[in-house]
């Protein structure tokens, strides 16, 4: 039994009508001002937090819509103005240049780094439901084994494009550049890339 300072008192004769035990003894120290006399012999462990429970969807802003013109602020494609085509169940967005317009191929960006615009394309006619976030997975490479075979591939190696991924990327931007090109002007607009000049403030810009 663990023993507190009113307990003592009743052990010599004294009768205290206090509250007696650890809990009760801390939080009477607790609101006295003085440190706790009980401290438990052992470490308690804590419960951890548990990543078992099911995540939410991410939220995606209401101005990324299928056919919306968004500029890329991040990435080897920065500065580019692409489509959006989805938004996938990861959260992030699916889009295209189109390839033939500024070089941009099919992709995924983070929300985060996007601009939307008001320029909107009609995708109706754009089939995407094939796409998802595994669509994008990368193969597992396949490394030589041993030590001299791992020093002798330190060379970097060319990424190669799958058949599969440039069937989609025609297939896509066929349609894609249809609606484009039913537009004036707006093929000159995705191939043009967005920048800042020394006087422009992009928080008084509407998109």
């Amino acid at each position: 039994n663990q023993v507190t300072n009113t307990t003592i008192k009743m052990t010599n004769g004294l009768r205290v009508t206090g509250t007696t035990g650890p809990k009760k003894a801390a939080k009477a120290a607790a609101t006295t001002g003085k440190s706790a006399r009980y401290y438990p012999a052992d470490d308690v462990p804590k419960a951890k937090h548990s990543r078992s429970k099911k995540q939410n969807a991410p939220k995606v802003r209401g101005s990324f819509t299928p056919g919306t013109v968004c500029i890329l602020l991040s990435g080897r494609f920065r500065g580019k103005r692409v489509v959006c085509l989805k938004a996938l169940e990861s959260g992030l967005l699916l889009v295209t240049g189109p390839y033939k317009i500024n070089g941009v191929p099919l992709r995924r960006v983070n929300q985060a780094y996007v601009i939307g615009t008001s320029t909107k394309v009609d995708v109706s006619g754009v089939d995407v439901s094939s796409i998802t976030d595994a669509y994008f997975a990368r193969a597992a490479a396949k490394s030589a084994d041993g030590e001299e075979g791992f020093f002798a591939n330190d060379a970097a190696k060319p990424a190669v494009v799958s058949d599969q991924r440039k069937a989609d990327q025609k297939k896509v931007d066929a349609a894609v550049l249809k609606a484009v090109e039913a537009t004036p002007l707006l093929k000159n607009y995705l191939g043009s890339n967005f920048t800042l000049g020394k006087h422009d403030r992009p928080h008084k810009m509407a998109f």
